[in-house]
């Protein structure tokens, strides 16, 4: 791909349309890709922190550590 390249985050209207205002002359080419972005990308990385808590809250860990 060769030019300039763009980001738009935009929301869907209720028609199920999307608009935008592109800063090309007229009759410019251009391809559109379309992703959906999810609510919270970060949900599942806060998910598997959370749920490796319990790796660190080991008593013989603390006593070697604590020793050393």
């Amino acid at each position: 791909m060769v030019g300039k390249t763009l980001k738009y985050d935009l929301e869907v209207t209720t028609d199920g349309l999307v608009e935008l205002q592109m800063p090309f002359p007229v009759g410019t080419r251009v391809t559109v890709f379309v992703i959906e972005e999810p609510t919270d990308a970060f949900d599942d990385l806060l998910s598997a922190a959370q749920s490796s808590f319990d790796f660190w809250d080991n008593s013989f860990d603390d006593e070697d550590w604590n020793n050393a």
